[in-house]
């Protein structure tokens, strides 16, 4: 019989995944707080997801993996202190916001995986925006790989080439393979020389592309000279009161020497500044003056001394409050070759950070003056633009002409399409990388506006969830012709079912792809991969089918877990 596995919380994400795992043919039972609309084969019980008696009755002392798909994490790790109580053995899929608490959890807990639809989704949008068409990602060496799906037509450049020149290119891995004629598997492909044919199906992953940073001190302060136009609207305000005050100030000069030419300018100008500020010095210049200038002096001492207040106060507000923080954001924001995006939630912070570390020039725009990511994002060196990005002004002001793209990811799906089309109307040409919830509305959002890309986080991370509910540390995942294949590590211990056995012979016999094996400090890839034989402590990175992954994990009670993210 296989294994159980439990789905808690069946909202719009944990659905997803429940259908995703049933779909796989795994033995699945989902737990809800309320009635849903299921299908007749559903196993679907509803309660509290907390509640001892519920989660015994979905199996929980019988199940081998829960996953816990609420958006809550409190309520999250108030299921996970029960269902660890009832089966202590019990292996945890977390969907977790807080990066803090879940990366404490994985080190506290054994057998605990957590997960966050951001950061599952993020690279997919990274890659959209560099104009990659991803389909998914993978973390190997370190790094972000981009997923893709090549299709063999007859103008495809690879049409037939052998697979086995394709293989031995390290910056361009073969994950999958599906020949439209045959069952034939990649590794088996490869040995062979087949040769690509029409209507075939290869995955490939190849490596993000990391631009170089341009740090120099002389080329940012350029930036900020250049932007000098971006001031006007930040500091409008002060530079009116100043100028009014110079102007009284030179006007109260200009008249006691029209009254007294005895007096020295500078004597003039020095008891002006003292009058109109309140600081006083070379009263005798009034003291002489006729009663008409004596009332002048007084009208401007009392003028004089609101306009100074509110210059004061302005200046206070400008260096102390927001307005310094916004001067400046405004005055560093790139003319050209950046990346805008469009709201700074969960999704948003994390596509940044995924386009940040592959050293592109980023521009952030959000509405909320109380964002808990502005300081973090500024600690970056990002300029924020605090407006609201549905206005033609605010996307000028980022200089959304010389973009190369923008990603709008606030939370409210009606929000990003007015923005998407406030852009298109400014530059029709700049490609726009739409966020939406609900991946039905994704599609038809697409069709109808033309936008490049809409993709729904939820849909993107879904996979995930499902891949590393049925085996293991995933470090990527992919479907493909409702193929759900996954990507990980294993160990290699001597009671695992690989032990002591050649790459070729167990890849074509358990239907996978060998990536490379970590052996101590060296990594072995390419045609020494194929002939390589596994022993003791190697590691083994590969791609299979999720269907397949009980082969791997659960062998015995000591077969080893998967590594590695």
């Amino acid at each position: 019989m296989k294994p159980l596995i439990i789905v808690s919380g069946l909202g719009y994400t944990g659905y997803k995944i429940y259908n995703l795992l049933k779909q796989q043919g795994a033995n699945v039972v989902g737990i809800n707080n309320r009635p849903i609309a299921t299908q007749v084969d559903d196993q679907i019980i509803v309660g509290d997801l907390r509640s001892p008696i519920v989660l015994i009755e979905a199996g929980i002392k019988q199940a081998s993996t829960i996953v816990l798909a609420s958006g809550d994490d409190a309520l999250n790790v108030a299921i996970l202190t029960q269902a660890r109580i009832l089966n202590s053995k019990i292996r945890i899929v977390n969907r977790i916001y807080n990066h803090t608490l879940g990366a404490r959890l994985d080190k506290t807990l054994t057998d605990h995986f957590s997960m966050s639809v951001p950061s599952l989704a993020a690279p997919i949008f990274a890659f959209a925006a560099s104009g990659n068409q991803a389909i998914g990602h993978l973390k190997l060496f370190e790094q972000t790989w981009a997923l893709h799906e090549e299709v063999i037509t007859k103008e495809h450049p690879w049409h037939g080439l052998s697979l086995a020149q394709l293989w031995d290119n390290l910056d361009q891995m073969l994950i999958y393979y599906l020949p439209k004629n045959s069952e034939m598997d990649l590794v088996s492909a490869v040995v062979n020389n087949q040769v690509l044919e029409l209507g075939d199906h290869l995955i490939l992953a190849n490596k993000a592309k990391v631009k170089p940073k341009r740090s120099f001190f002389l080329f940012r302060w350029l930036k900020v000279f250049f932007n000098i136009n971006t001031y006007k609207q930040y500091a409008q305000s002060i530079i009116m009161v100043t100028l009014t005050l110079l102007t009284l100030i030179f006007l109260a000069t200009f008249t006691y020497l029209c009254v007294n030419w005895e007096i020295s300018p500078v004597d003039a100008l020095y008891f002006s500044v003292g009058m109109i500020t309140g600081a006083g010095g070379k009263e005798e210049v009034a003291e002489s003056a006729p009663d008409v200038i004596k009332i002048f002096t007084a009208i401007m001492m009392i003028v004089g001394a609101g306009i100074v207040g509110i210059c004061y106060a302005l200046i206070n507000d400008f260096v102390l409050g927001s307005r310094l923080k916004q001067f400046w954001d405004a005055a560093r924001v790139p003319t050209k070759n950046h990346y805008l995006i469009c709201g700074l939630g969960n999704v948003g912070m994390e596509i940044l950070r995924e386009l940040h570390q592959q050293g592109h020039e980023i521009v952030v725009i959000e509405s909320d003056h109380n964002n808990r990511f502005l300081r973090s994002v500024r600690s970056l060196g990002i300029p924020v633009i605090v407006e609201d990005a549905s206005l033609a002004d605010t996307l000028q002001a980022a200089n959304i002409q010389g973009a190369n793209a923008i990603v709008v990811s606030t939370s409210n799906d009606m929000i990003n399409v007015e923005i998407a089309l406030t852009v298109k109307a400014l530059t029709p040409k700049i490609p726009v990388i739409l966020r939406v919830q609900d991946n039905q509305f994704a599609e038809s959002v697409k069709q109808v506006f033309q936008f490049e890309n809409v993709l729904s986080p939820t849909e993107l991370a879904t996979y995930s969830f499902a891949a590393a509910a049925l085996g293991g540390r995933i470090l990527g995942n992919g479907m493909t012709d409702d193929l759900l294949w996954v990507s990980l590590a294993t160990m290699i211990t001597p009671n695992h079912p690989f032990c002591e056995k050649f790459i070729k012979e167990i890849a074509t016999e358990a239907d996978f792809v060998p990536l490379y094996i970590a052996r101590g400090r060296e990594n072995i890839h390419g045609w020494n991969l194929l002939n390589a034989q596994l022993t003791n402590n190697d590691v083994l990175y590969l791609t299979m089918p999720a269907t397949k992954l009980d082969q791997l994990w659960r062998v015995s009670s000591s077969s080893p877990l998967l590594i590695s993210r």
